[in-house]
């Protein structure tokens, strides 16, 4: 444990927390503008969030501890995701225990905390939302296992810090077979993950077409500023992790220079940004496919993610 890598990671930790509800409010703004409307600007998230820690949080009759814990191990699993994914630097004081089978477990952790809420409440909303992700789940995390471990092969570490560094050493992995196939892979479990569209509606009213929102429709006051707190961090976490897979320029690698985390603190701001404006843009051309197609385009994603792990061994040996 280095001075360096605690930096960078603290500064991953209070950045992540500090800009996800910016990036909720940066997609949305997208959106409307593209959709014709003025929008409410990119700091109407932190203005919500306001409101709701004034408010008061509403137990439904019949609930146990499980619901009431939820959402505060949505938050503690997403701000130790945040500590392990490399989004500032490659560095970290966890980094041995920093592979991606620890950030999908602790992903998967606030996930599953947050279906046993929804069943928690006894309403048929609550059943229905925790139903529907179990389903999304069982072909989102193994899917983002494979991608994943498609691009550790060419590192030979299933390290993400690795991988990272692995990416800006080589600088053409995306350009390759396995590098393109495990990022379209990624990117697609990554809406699914983050309840984007094609696969949930994060802006939906309508009780039948929720996924994610079904979920917390009980939830209240301080509690549902945590949830939806976590929901932006979240998405900067996954999106900054494929924005460095990708084009992994300006990541900081254990220089420890204040100016060294700013760059990489500017860039990792100037990709995720990027990235989720393109998001942004591809959900207002497309529509939330019917419940029963999401399995079929979760299990072409995985199929593509398989197709990534064979070519690795192929053709991605020689960037070990």
């Amino acid at each position: 444990m280095s001075v360096p890598s605690v930096t960078g990671t603290l500064v991953q930790i209070v950045g992540a927390a500090a800009a996800g509800p910016l990036l909720i409010g940066w997609t949305r703004q997208v959106r409307a503008k593209l959709e014709g409307r003025q929008g409410a600007g990119v700091l109407q998230p932190y203005r919500d969030l306001r409101k709701q820690f004034g408010r008061q949080s509403i137990d439904p009759i019949g609930t146990t501890m499980v619901f009431a814990v939820a959402p505060s191990i949505m938050a503690a699993t997403t701000l130790m995701a945040a500590a392990l994914v490399p989004l500032v630097t490659v560095i970290s004081p966890a980094d041995r225990i920093g592979d991606m089978f620890a950030v999908v477990g602790l992903l998967l952790l606030g996930t599953v905390s947050l279906v046993l809420a929804g069943l928690d409440t006894g309403t048929a909303f609550g059943g229905m939302g925790a139903s529907r992700m179990t389903t999304i789940l069982a072909l989102v995390e193994p899917t983002l296992l494979v991608a994943v471990f498609a691009l550790s092969i060419p590192a030979g570490s299933t390290n993400l810090a690795g991988m990272v560094a692995n990416a800006a050493r080589r600088g053409d992995l995306v350009l390759s077979p396995t590098g393109a196939l495990a990022v379209i892979a990624l990117l697609i479990v990554v809406l699914a993950e983050t309840g984007r569209l094609p696969f949930d509606n994060p802006t939906t009213h309508l009780e039948l077409t929720m996924v994610h929102e079904a979920m917390i429709l009980e939830y209240s006051g301080p509690r549902l500023a945590i949830l939806e707190w976590s929901s932006g961090v979240r998405l900067l976490v996954l999106t900054g992790l494929c924005a460095n897979l990708i084009l992994p320029w300006g990541i900081e690698r254990g220089t420890g220079s204040v100016l060294s985390l700013c760059v990489a603190t500017a860039a990792i701001a100037l990709k995720v940004g990027v990235l989720n404006g393109l998001v942004a843009s591809f959900e207002v051309v497309v529509a939330k496919v019917r419940l029963f197609k999401v399995p079929e385009l979760l299990a072409g994603s995985f199929l593509i993610g398989l197709l990534a792990v064979t070519a690795s061994y192929f053709v991605g040996s020689q960037g070990r």
